[in-house]
């Protein structure tokens, strides 16, 4: 196992070329290179540690430098406060692991995700910092782009309520409406998953997948994704999508990736912590609810701050959602239903009125939470239509209540609104199909 040692000069020279050998007995490792990261208090003028020794002006620029002018398996860090703290060391981390290391320390192990190659098909993953970001609305929007310019998708998606077995949904077949989310709901499905939410609004072939835990790095502690991909190999589609699920990311090899991050998250998990590494494996960064009252003054400026100090080159997007329900409702007087702040609704709902030809009567946002959901829902006036997200409770609370009134149900997704984003989503989808039919072009396979 090839290694690259981090050092620094607040230890004596013998400690740490003892120390090495050590390491290289006890982990099997051989040390090709040493990163030293400053600190100069006991260490000498022209000291050998008998390595190619990289420095540069901070820390991380030179764990950065050695990792690629060495390919390593290892980053076995040997240094300590008050070189590194916490931050530099999360940040190394994240180098290590998108350069497909292991990152070791003392007391602890970080290993890089296992990705598995996705066979046959050009593919791209939406993956995010968080869970409400707006990932699978980004996903959706994603699958109907190249629907319309005919790349044929498919979208594999993991959910923390997937099937026990992976689930394929025509969405072009099948009129996926409130009788057939209420059926799901009654086989004991979990009827508001994102697989079902794709399917419904997007109308393209969805296989429905489930993941539980989520590391550090993103990898599941268990998943059916790889199942999901063999069947996904075998459909009639042209280009595969696969979404990820809150912060945890599907197990596989993709062309590209793009990263969802919301501008109402503390910078530090956009780009600190191990956000860094996903900022690391990305294509493009697209930042949703760049707006106020979503995002306070200043903070997307502070976000594309930390971002290029991680990754300089990495294309970033702000956007905002806006509703757009999946079926007429010109007319209608509508109770509005969402995951979206109170904060917001206001602006979301005179949004429907001036596009869609609707009146919005009634608005809640607690539809991730059934008791205040039960309790706004009471307290609304007499409506033509619900029209809600798929989430959450929108099939066991929201669809239910207007089946059980005789009234309509209408479902609404939410697109993200940014200059360049399609251009930007259809550049990475034309690489993906080049990469894959004529050789790599620079693809990011960690």
């Amino acid at each position: 196992m090839r290694a690259l040692f981090l050092i620094d000069g607040e230890h004596y020279p013998p400690v740490v070329l003892d120390a090495m050998r050590r390491v290289e007995e006890e982990l099997g490792a051989r040390g090709v290179a040493a990163a030293f990261l400053g600190g100069t208090e006991k260490i000498g003028e022209g000291t050998d540690y008998g390595l190619p020794l990289v420095a540069a002006e901070d820390p991380v620029a030179a764990v950065r430098e050695a990792l690629e002018r060495y390919g390593v398996e290892a980053v076995v860090d040997l240094s300590d406060e008050p070189v590194v703290g916490y931050r530099e060391r999360m940040r190394i981390a994240s180098l290590a692991l998108a350069a497909g290391a292991r990152y070791v320390g003392s007391d602890f192990e970080l290993r890089p995700p296992e990705m598995h190659p996705v066979q046959g098909k050009p593919s791209l993953a939406v993956i995010g910092t968080g869970k409400r970001v707006g990932k699978t609305a980004v996903t959706g929007y994603l699958a109907r782009l190249l629907d319309r310019e005919g790349f044929r998708p498919a979208v594999v998606s993991m959910g923390r309520g997937g099937p026990p077995e992976p689930e394929v949904l025509e969405g072009h077949r099948l009129e996926v409406g409130s009788d057939y989310l209420l059926r799901a709901l009654e086989r004991g499905a979990h009827a508001a998953s994102d697989y079902y939410e794709t399917a419904a609004l997007s109308r393209v072939t969805t296989v429905g997948c489930r993941r539980c835990g989520g590391g550090l790095a993103g990898e599941p502690f268990v998943s059916n994704v790889l199942e999901g991909t063999r069947i996904a190999a075998g459909l009639d589609t042209g280009i595969t999508i696969f979404d990820g699920s809150g912060a945890a990311i599907p197990p596989v090899a993709v062309n590209r990736r793009v990263l969802v991050a919301g501008a109402h998250q503390d910078p530090e998990y956009v780009a600190g912590y191990l956000g860094a590494y996903r900022l690391l494996i990305s294509d493009l960064l697209v930042l949703t609810m760049a707006e106020e009252p979503m995002a306070a003054p200043g903070r997307v400026d502070e976000i594309l701050r930390r971002v290029r100090e991680v990754r300089p080159d990495l294309p970033v997007i702000p956007a905002v959602f806006r509703p757009r329900p999946v079926e007429d409702v010109r007319g209608l007087r509508v109770a509005y239903v969402s995951t979206a702040p109170a904060s917001v609704l206001e602006r979301l709902a005179g949004y429907l009125e001036e596009h869609c030809g609707c009146e919005v009567v009634a608005a809640s946002g607690n539809l991730s939470d059934r008791k205040k959901l039960a309790a706004d829902l009471a307290g609304m006036p007499e409506v033509d239509a619900y029209l809600t997200e798929i989430k959450a409770a929108a099939v066991d609370v929201v669809t239910r209540r207007g089946a059980a009134e005789g009234r309509r149900v209408v479902y609404c997704d939410n697109d993200p609104v940014a200059g360049g984003l399609d251009e930007a989503l259809l550049k990475l989808a034309r690489e993906a199909l080049r990469e894959t039919d004529g050789g790599p072009v620079g693809g990011r396979g960690v």
